[in-house]
């Protein structure tokens, strides 16, 4: 779910989910509050998620009325509500001792012609240069429901700031077979890139389905 706060609102809406953070127990999953960097739509500055293994119950308690004064707060600080969108984690690499490292990311959405070879191409893409990925986590899944601009799938790296994801972009670039392992995960269209900073991250495990 994207947003666009208020002018002078960024520590209010830090401040109202990290009260909401505390109000709920979870099982398992994962929700989280992110700053948009760079390339937002329509000046959305902010997003926040919500991941869960599919099939569970992911909140253990929850207090309504924390909840339903967490969402007044909200309406309070947001200017406009931008796109929402759903979706499943359909690979995933963590190669970080210490994810909490990594607070960047970089997201790439995509048209996927082809998306079991999408999948089997990123797979074999990642296994190749596991040694340049190592300090990253690495995903890419599916958007099922109202993908941004139309997108159906995202690719998203983190790490710790742009210059190191520049960094680890230039490594991989220098490899003999970077292009042709890249172009194996067939025909695809780059509908936007994204750049965005974990400001609260509560999790449990890591899931299988998301929410935006």
């Amino acid at each position: 779910m994207e947003m666009k706060v208020k002018d002078g609102n960024d520590d209010l809406i830090l401040e109202a989910f990290e009260g909401q953070v505390d109000n709920v127990k979870m099982v398992n999953g994962s929700f989280w509050l992110e700053w948009i960097y760079k390339g937002s739509d329509n000046g959305m500055t902010h997003r926040m998620g919500w991941a869960w293994e599919l099939g569970t119950d992911w909140i253990a308690e929850n207090d309504p009325k924390g909840t339903e004064l967490f969402w007044y707060k909200m309406e309070e600080y947001v200017e406009e509500w931008g796109p929402s969108y759903s979706g499943r984690v359909l690979s995933w690499s963590e190669e970080t001792d210490n994810p909490d490292d990594n607070k960047f990311s970089h997201v790439w959405d995509f048209k996927v012609k082809n998306p079991k070879q999408f999948k089997i191409g990123h797979d074999n893409f990642v296994k190749r240069f596991e040694k340049e990925f190592d300090g990253h986590e690495i995903g890419m899944g599916s958007y099922d429901f109202h993908g941004p601009n139309g997108a159906t799938h995202f690719v998203g790296v983190t790490g710790k700031d742009m210059e190191d994801h520049l960094m680890l972009y230039d490594e991989l670039q220098k490899q003999d077979d970077f292009y042709k392992l890249l172009s194996e995960r067939g025909e695809v269209e780059r509908v936007r890139d994204i750049e965005l900073e974990v400001l609260k991250l509560a999790e449990n495990i890591v899931s299988q389905e998301y929410d935006n």
